[in-house]
């Protein structure tokens, strides 16, 4: 019997993420599989939950509301920012996805909603938040951790 996945371990894995209405997100079927670490942040934590316990030659579909894949929008990440804080030349389509750094020096990601007089509309939360999702993985191999 093969290694079920656990905390620590490198896992090796096809994936597939949909939208509830069946539109592909992302997908690594038909390329190379996704490598890493359960547990070391590189995958949402509701994600990794799912592949928890799989062992390598299994499947499963996970069907996903918003407050178990990326959350329920927050309207305080809803924020707008001074046109000056912005580089001369930066692009600022509405949609488009910008990624700024933070005071501490992380970076983060944010939507650009609109623009007003002397400032852009930018939304901080994460762009599939209130969606639900469908992850399909495929796992292709399970290695301990140290």
């Amino acid at each position: 019997m093969g290694k079920a996945a656990q905390h620590g371990d490198h896992l090796t894995f096809h994936y597939r993420l949909r939208a509830a209405d069946g539109t592909e997100i992302d997908s690594t079927f038909g390329s190379e599989p996704l490598s890493l670490v359960l547990g070391g942040g590189e995958l949402a934590e509701s994600l990794e939950q799912c592949l928890l316990g799989l062992q390598a030659g299994e499947s499963g579909v996970f069907h996903l509301e918003p407050e178990q894949a990326f959350g329920v929008s927050d309207p305080t990440l809803l924020q707008q920012v001074p046109l000056e804080q912005f580089p001369a030349g930066t692009p600022l389509d509405e949609n488009s996805l910008i990624e700024f750094t933070a005071p501490n020096g992380t970076s983060l990601a944010g939507t650009i909603m609109g623009r007003g007089q002397g400032y852009v509309t930018v939304d901080f939360n994460h762009p599939l938040s209130d969606c639900p999702v469908v992850f399909e993985v495929e796992v292709v191999e399970v290695l301990r951790g140290a």
